[in-house]
């Protein structure tokens, strides 16, 4: 049994009453997920759809994403999550770059989402609650799971498109499938467990971290539409959360608040999509309890590769070591032992999507994929990111990795954020900036804080220019993108 779809199939025949996804006062247990799935199979099956055929996704974290995305797999076809937040121009492109025949969008943003189809040529079923009950009500069920080969794309999912446009990795049922079933056994994930989904179901994280894993281990996941640090810390005592996964900005946010649960369900907290400050882990867990375990990988390795993981020992600012069958090692490595880390091993996709000419750049013929994350690697194999090759600043011609300055900005109890970004300098090459947010109600100034690194790391090291903003701009998933940091200097 290949398909993914029959994780949910097989949770539902043994955990059947069991709540499967809540969203608030809403639960829906694993027999009404798995039978709604099977309504929407047969609905897209009557659209035309057909083994193979790509189906896109353009849903928040509601009950409808998993009867959605189980429901393409059910039929036998592709799922292609988008995010909500795209635009016209942008649904056109994935709905043309990947052939999507039909589209199924949230009615919040349904005029994007028809603006995409019709530009396409595709079909756009809007979701909206009620109205959708009822076409599910009206389609003839697929009772069978359609079955699929291992290597069958399962679900193209969309890089961010740092440079160009988008790619689409291609990851097969088998990616996918391995990676939700090491996820729950490094996590002990079992029917007990409730999950808070506070990352975007349409993120490589929090699909198989969250939404698969979650299934596979008959465990609950409870939903968060929007992230927000006070209403998820109410979840977790509202619903018995016992796993939090999110990025490091989520952490540290839910630590700036002043609210805190009640009672101590959490066991267990992990942390991905970014390097997690050490100073931020350790507050999180005085004030949380549940050890935060950071892992590591990207949208091409399904998405984990490396974890720190349970039952051995945790090294505060490492990725951990590779998950099982996963094979990590340094690219042309420095004098100081940096390299950049590639990766092979069954959670490798196939490639992108349509475009032999990038997979070939990443992905060589042994199937080993080149990450473009620099690190170094200890004496007892755990990795440790020194930070993405791009963002590596030359400054003078001595290399300054910017998590390593970041880190100590974090230890300044007036930061709530940083992001430590190059700029050209016509003498220098490069000059180091520091972009920050404040704590609410700090006193701190841009002098304070740069003197105050200029004292803990090496000259050529701490921020010439300290700038402070508001907020600074963030991913779907809460990561800080510094490639939208855009900086004036004086």
């Amino acid at each position: 049994m290949t398909n993914l779809a029959h994780h949910l199939s097989e949770s539902a025949e043994r955990f059947a009453t069991r709540p499967a996804v809540r969203l608030d006062a809403l639960a829906l247990d694993y027999a009404s997920l798995e039978a709604a799935t099977a309504r929407m199979a047969g609905l897209l099956t009557a659209h035309g759809l057909r083994p193979g055929d790509r189906v896109a996704v353009m849903l928040p974290n509601v009950p409808y994403f998993p009867i959605a995305y189980y429901g393409i797999l059910r039929a036998g076809g592709v799922v292609v999550p988008m995010n909500v937040l795209l635009k016209e121009r942008e649904t056109s492109f994935y709905l043309r770059d990947s052939g999507a025949a039909i589209i199924v969008a949230w009615h919040d943003f349904a005029a994007a989402a028809q603006h995409g189809a019709d530009e396409a040529g595709a079909t756009c079923i809007t979701v909206r609650p009620g109205d959708f009950e009822a076409q599910l009500a009206g389609a003839t069920p697929t009772d069978a799971v359609v079955e699929r080969a291992d290597d069958d794309t399962a679900v193209i999912l969309y890089t961010s498109g740092t440079t160009g446009t988008p790619k689409g990795a291609e990851l097969s049922h088998a990616n996918l499938r391995g990676n939700a079933r090491t996820v729950v056994e490094m996590l002990s994930l079992d029917s007990t467990d409730v999950v808070l989904g506070a990352l975007p179901l349409f993120h490589s994280f929090g699909q198989t971290c969250g939404l698969n894993a979650s299934v596979a281990a008959g465990a609950c996941l409870t939903l968060i539409p929007r992230f927000e640090p006070d209403a998820a810390i109410a979840m977790l005592d509202r619903d018995q959360v016992t796993v939090f996964e999110g990025v490091p900005t989520m952490f540290a946010a839910m630590l700036h608040s002043a609210a805190r649960p009640a009672n101590g369900t959490l066991r267990l907290c992990v942390s991905g999509g970014a390097a997690m400050p050490g100073e931020v882990m350790r507050g999180f867990e005085a004030a949380f309890g549940g050890e935060i375990l950071e892992g590591y990988g990207l949208s091409e390795t399904s998405p984990v590769s490396a974890f720190n993981q349970p039952g051995r020992p945790r090294k505060v600012g490492s990725i951990g070591t590779p998950v099982a069958d996963v094979e990590m090692r340094l690219l042309n490595v420095s004098e100081d032992g940096i390299g950049e880390i590639a990766v092979r091993g069954p959670n490798v996709m196939k490639g992108y999507w349509q475009r032999p000419d990038a997979t070939a750049e990443v992905l060589d013929a042994d199937g080993w994929l080149s990450t473009g994350d620099l690190a170094k690697v200890d004496e007892d194999g755990y990795y440790f990111i020194v930070d993405r090759s791009k963002d590596l600043i030359i400054r003078g011609g001595y290399n300054v990795y910017p998590r390593e300055v970041e880190e100590v900005l974090y230890e300044h109890p007036a930061v709530r954020e940083a992001a430590v970004i190059g700029v050209p300098d016509e003498m220098l090459g490069e000059e180091v900036v520091a972009v920050l947010g404040l704590v609410a109600g700090a006193t701190a100034d841009a002098e304070e804080i740069r003197g105050w690194v200029k004292e803990q790391v090496a000259a050529y090291k701490y921020p010439r220019h300290v700038l402070l903003v508001d907020e600074l701009p963030k991913g779907p998933t809460g990561k800080i993108l510094k490639r939208e940091i855009a900086v004036t200097l004086p």
